[in-house]
């Protein structure tokens, strides 16, 4: 398995931030390649981009002034199988990468992966109070098929207030 490497580069607007990648993405090389994952749809539908990328093609975000990482590097069948440890170390690395980069925004995919990285349980969804150098922080659902609790349409509306909240055209 090979380690899945960032999507980044200067001048982002979001910086997406996965929980980890997936053995699919591993495997790949590619973020969110599950089939059953509603990243790139809600991607799509949410206006960020103009139309559904395949994650072969997730390169492109680039030219949107999007990018992709994760908090935690190490596959998994499932974030669950990931320790307190990893996510407190995952939070120290996304921390260095974000005031690198210095994206206008953080987007972490999954409360939870959040909570974990950053000591924070008791964060919400949506904006955050809290920066990172520059960089503002934004929580979104996981976009994750197993998390059914948020459905396509419920994704696509969390995407799209942090679109709106980014100015992106």
């Amino acid at each position: 398995m090979q380690e899945l490497a960032d999507v980044v580069g200067s001048g982002l607007r979001v910086l997406f931030c996965g929980i980890n990648p997936g053995l699919l993405s591993a495997e790949t090389g590619h973020h969110f390649a599950r089939p059953g994952n509603r990243f790139w749809p809600a991607l799509h539908l949410s206006g960020f981009t103009p139309r559904q990328l395949k994650p072969a093609e997730q390169s492109e975000l680039l030219d949107l002034g999007l990018g992709i990482t994760n908090v935690v590097d190490r596959p998994t069948a499932q974030a669950g199988e990931l320790s307190r440890s990893e996510f407190a170390a995952g939070g120290e690395n996304l921390v260095k990468k974000v005031l690198a980069y210095e994206p206008v925004w953080l987007a972490v995919v999954g409360v939870t992966a959040y909570r974990a990285a950053f000591n924070l349980p008791k964060a919400v969804m949506g904006r955050q109070e809290r920066t990172i150098g520059p960089t503002r922080v934004w929580i979104l659902p996981n976009p994750s098929g197993l998390n059914a609790h948020y459905t396509l349409p419920k994704l696509t509306a969390a995407f799209a207030e942090l679109r709106a909240a980014s100015s992106m055209p």
